[in-house]
């Protein structure tokens, strides 16, 4: 997902050298859009990895 948001970056900053100013700004939105559903996935499962973790823990003792 993040490998997604930074090509969609490269592909702004090309955009914007090359003069599409729009286009540029829809990449760029996309990038952001991408990146917060990153970071967003990262956070459950690292929540779900905390509580699996702790389940597993109990049954063993």
């Amino acid at each position: 997902m993040l490998k997604l948001a930074v090509i969609s970056l490269v592909i702004a900053a090309v955009l914007a050298i090359l003069g599409f100013g729009g286009a540029a700004g829809t990449f760029v939105g996309i990038a952001k859009i991408l990146f917060f559903i990153a970071i967003a996935i990262f956070a459950l499962f690292l929540v779900l990895g905390l509580l699996a973790g702790k389940g597993i823990k109990d049954a063993i003792d």
